[in-house]
């Protein structure tokens, strides 16, 4: 009898112990950035709120991994590249709304979800690259079509993501039978087969096989400062940069970002991590660390990057663009443009 009425308070002890687990000051992050870009913004957070984070990286299937985890997710925050990476997680129902004045009043409505889902945190803008004898004042990326560019232009392949992004841009302000026109055109004005990465555009317009190219803004900043080697530093300072707008609307925009997990078990402190990550200390880190542009407008560029000019945003919304996203890979290959 003495047995069972010490094991029965046990028993109830243990079961609350399972129950109810003990707090911890921490914050689970899944994320396909790159350890090593996002590292010391982590450790400013840490140090500044003394939450520990904890990083796990995949390199692809962020939203079939949650996905799958269900409710048992350990994750809080999740992650990614690209805006068509983040409107898919809450296509997928692996996010939830976050419910915070300070992301809304800092991140443009133009980059974030309309329910609150995912909030962009640096951007990277779509460059014309060009040999520094051209006068490309006023460029559009409407203009990458005219016959004038025959046999001119260096591409990398019209299914990589920041292409088929790119397009879906297009099709959404100027229309999917447009957008073929113009990139049959711009298909027609090739100077070598679709191909290779944005900083091979800045090497083959160094060695005169083409005049002009689309690459993203933060490849200039690598290539430029050094960080990727001695021979891309000087295909960064072979080319011109060059801000390109549609005709009707600004510069082309892509996002690194991060949405709130369906089940996040520490919620709270996921929220402080965005919010944290918006701060005027954590743009300053980005813009420092990646070469990219801060989505908040009081973080100081890169001088790397602030002699591109001023980046005059296009005002369309990245989750509508992200919506033609399908099309645009269809188009793709409806022209043949990597053929």
């Amino acid at each position: 009898m003495f047995l069972r009425l010490l094991i029965r308070p046990l028993s109830l002890m243990a079961a609350l112990a399972v129950a109810v687990p003990a707090l911890a000051d921490e914050v689970n992050l899944y994320t396909t950035r790159e350890p090593g870009l996002v590292k010391p913004l982590l450790e400013a957070f840490s140090d500044r709120t003394g939450i520990k984070v904890n990083t796990i990286f995949m390199k692809d299937g962020l939203a079939e991994r949650v996905s799958s985890e269900g409710e048992r997710s350990p994750a809080d925050l999740l992650m990614a590249v690209d805006f068509g990476n983040l409107t898919d997680l809450v296509e997928q129902g692996v996010t939830q709304a976050a419910n915070s004045e300070t992301l809304n009043e800092v991140v443009p409505e133009a980059l974030r979800d309309a329910n609150g889902h995912w909030y962009a945190l640096s951007m990277r803008a779509r460059l014309v690259y060009a040999d520094k004898d051209l006068d490309l004042e006023n460029f559009h990326y409407e203009d990458l079509a005219k016959p004038e560019w025959r046999d001119r232009v260096c591409l990398r392949s019209g299914q990589h993501p920041y292409n088929t992004a790119l397009i879906a841009h297009m099709i959404a302000r100027n229309g999917e039978e447009a957008t073929e026109t113009w990139l049959r055109g711009v298909k027609d004005n090739l100077a070598r087969r679709a191909g290779g990465g944005d900083r091979q555009v800045a090497r083959d317009i160094l060695g005169d096989l083409c005049d002009i190219g689309i690459g993203n803004s933060y490849y200039v900043g690598l290539m430029r400062s050094g960080d990727s080697g001695a021979e891309q530093q000087q295909w960064g300072e072979a080319i011109q940069v060059v801000l390109p707008r549609f005709k009707d609307g600004g510069t082309h925009v892509n996002v690194s970002g991060a949405a709130l997990a369906r089940y996040a078990p520490n919620r709270d402190n996921a929220v402080k991590l965005l919010e944290f990550l918006v701060s005027e200390e954590a743009q300053a880190l980005y813009a420092r660390a990646n070469y990219e542009y801060p989505v908040s407008q009081k973080a100081e560029l890169h001088p790397l990057v602030a002699a591109f000019g001023e980046l005059n945003v296009d005002t369309l919304p990245v989750a509508e663009i992200s919506s033609h996203r399908h099309a645009a890979s269809l188009l793709v290959d409806r022209v043949g443009f990597d053929n």
